[in-house]
Order: C-alpha cells, then structure tokens, then sequence
C-alpha cells in the first residue's frame, strides 16, 4: 500500500486565529496572563489556576478592574458538590471535543489565590464547611470567557481551571486593550474551533519502512498539526487494499504501558497484540494517537494514578481532577485514514464509543473486531471499571 498525498482543495484555515490561540497556550503554561474576547465584544482575562502565581488575582484586578472568579468544568463543581450531578449544563460540546458545561464561581470582593488553588486542587477537596463564605456557583454557556478559559487550559494539558475577570470599561477595542497591557489577545471562538482547525490541517511530513519484531512489512508514517504539537503516526502493515474495508486499531499513546511496561493498564499488550493480529491476518493499519492519559496528558494522568491509590477508580479519578471520563477525540484518526486512502475499517477495539466516534467523523465501521487480554493481577479494578462504567465489551 501506498500512501498517497491528498490532491484535493484544503478548506480555507483561519491561520491568524490558530496562531492566537497557539500563543495563549504558551502564555497560560508559563503562568501568564491572556485576555480574551467574547462574542459580544466584551473583554476579560485569564490566567491558569496551575501555574498562578501568587500575586495574579492582585493583578488581574488591577489590570480589569473586574472581580476576579474562578472557572472550573461542570464535572469539578459536581465533586466540590457545588452542582448536582443531574443539572443540565448550558450549551452543547463544541465540535471535536471541548468541554460542555462550565461553572464560575465567585464571592462578593473575588476570591483570593488560596481559595482558589484548594477549589480547584484534586489534592484538596473543601466541604460545606471550608468552602470560601457566600461562594456562588453559576453555569457559563459556550462563548463566555470563562468557557474559553477552561478549554484553553485543557488544551494547555493543565488541570481545566482558570481564574478569570472582566473588564467593565475598557475605554477602546479589545485588540487596543490588550497591546496596551502587553497581554496577548485570543477570542473565544477561536478556542472553541481550535480542534477542527488544527485537524483540518494536519498532514504527512513524513514516512520511513520501520520492520518491527513479527512484522517487518511496516512502515510508519508521521501526521503533523500546524500548531507545532505532537505528531500522530500511522503503522501500516503489508499492503492493505484502499478499496476493502481495512482491518485497524486506534492506539492513544501510553508512555507507563507502552514504553515502561506499566502493570496498572493494558495498554502495552493492546498495542502489541494489535501488531501481532494485524501481521498475522496479512496487512492493516495501527494508529498512534498523541492522546496520552484518554486525552488529560502524562502529567494529569500521574495525578489521576495518585488518586486512584486513594482508592477511587479510573472514572472517578478523572472527574475529581475536573476532566471527563475520556477526553479522546477521534477526528484525527479519521483524516489520517482518508489521507491514507482508506473509508472503511474493521475495527479492533472494546469500547462502543470508538465506534461510535469514528462513524460520526464519516469512516465507515464494518465490523468489530475484539480486542481483549487477560489481567495481570495489577489491573483488574482498571479493567472492571472499562467494563462497568464505560461499556467496554468483553
């Protein structure tokens, strides 16, 4: 098989925007304030509660004027059991994966740095009785400030929390406002069409015959976003056929399993069964995903493997660090394929939701093809929980 570079139009990609919000990812990991821009014009400014310093809610008031609040995601208010697990949240997700629900909270005067830290620390978890006085806990639909401030800190790979203000009168434009405070500027659409942007740009760069042990009829190909982020890789094995439906498996990578041999996960026998299975039926394609820890990243993934020797699950652990169950979006996967050639697959996996994701994003799924080792007396929770909680099939 013979990957083919795509020949046909490249839909048109507000470059200027991606490169705004590339900027404020940067900004928000080293600690920096960013000023964002809501549909409606009005103008407000973030900073990440994870690598806050300490003098930035003195300093977010200052600049704006404002009161500063924090924004956390829906799910970190449902732990904090400042909203009940069966409220509606306000908005729908954003197309390929941004968050559905988030909430401000705020009390009269703005809450300072240290409150701010333990309400959003998955370390820390306050009660009734430890929560700041009169704390309010308001829903904030898509296209809040609040909303582009926690997406941007999850796509920062920082714990989804931000501490936020408006700016009442900025007295000129947004644009006019931030050069003046030396900040950089992103609007909060942009954030919302991030993720389809990015995927709408990614391409092959690059590709090389790799043989590997039981499989030397490989080659991997590498798919590159225009942010500058980490690369996908395509592992195609023999020589499938673009006009048969093509037996593939969707591997997000996994640093503790696939490259230390973690016993905590099944991910380093699911990658390498997959090799195995796919050079054993003659040809097919492993896709490695750049969607460490379901999409929370390596680090927050650690964070969730602290939590989870407290004694909660891999579900739970997650939503007390304010993420989803699984963060993974599977647009990626389906513009690699069809750059590969292929439409159709057979897919190898145990969770219903890939399968579901993938027809969403236009790859037809002929078959399911199962996908299941045993447990290795260090991950039964894990498993059990894939199968109870998040419908694996096994």
């Amino acid at each position: 098989m013979h990957a083919q570079r795509r020949t046909d139009t490249v839909p048109t990609i507000d470059e200027a925007a991606v490169r705004a919000v590339d900027r404020a990812l940067a900004a928000l990991r080293r600690g920096e304030v960013v000023a964002i821009e809501t549909a409606d014009g009005t103008v407000g400014a973030a900073v990440s509660v994870e690598s806050v310093p300490i003098d930035a809610v003195e300093r977010l008031k200052a600049l704006t004027g404002g009161t500063p609040s924090l924004a956390v995601t829906r799910r970190r208010a449902i732990v904090l059991g400042l909203v009940e697990d069966g409220d509606e949240a306000p908005g729908v997700a954003a197309p390929g994966g941004a968050a559905p629900g988030v909430v401000g909270l705020g009390c009269a005067g703005g809450l300072t740095a240290d409150q701010a830290h333990a309400l959003a620390d998955p370390e820390h978890r306050p009660d009734a009785t430890t929560l700041p006085a009169g704390l309010t806990a308001t829903a904030m639909p898509s296209g809040t400030r609040e909303a582009a401030a926690v997406d941007l800190a999850r796509l920062a790979r920082l714990l989804p929390a931000a501490i936020t203000a408006d700016v009442p009168d900025p007295g000129t434009s947004a644009d006019e406002w931030a050069a003046e405070h030396d900040l950089l500027l992103v609007r909060a659409r942009d954030v919302a069409d991030y993720r389809v942007h990015v995927v709408r740009t990614l391409r092959r760069v690059a590709d090389a015959r790799v043989p590997l042990s039981g499989a030397e009829d490989t080659r991997i190909y590498a798919f590159r976003p225009a942010d500058g982020g980490p690369e996908h890789l395509a592992i195609v094995i023999g020589d499938p056929d673009p006009e048969q439906p093509v037996l593939a498996r969707l591997h997000s990578e996994c640093f503790t399993g696939d490259l230390l041999g973690s016993l905590r996960c099944d991910c380093g026998d699911q990658l390498r069964g997959a090799i195995a299975e796919i050079a054993r039926q003659g040809s097919g394609v492993l896709l490695y995903l750049a969607q460490e820890g379901r999409g929370i990243g390596l680090v927050n993934k650690l964070r969730a493997y602290r939590i989870q020797d407290r004694g909660f699950d891999t579900v739970d652990a997650n939503e007390i660090l304010g993420f989803e169950a699984d963060e993974r979006v599977y647009l990626p996967a389906a513009e690699m394929l069809r750059q590969l050639g292929f439409g159709s697959v057979r897919l190898m996996t145990n969770n219903p939701e890939k399968l579901r994701q993938l027809a969403r994003c236009g790859i037809a799924v002929v078959e399911r093809v199962a996908h299941i080792f045993p447990a290795n007396g260090h991950n039964e929770g894990y498993l059990r929980t894939k199968a109870e909680r998040s419908g694996h099939m096994f």
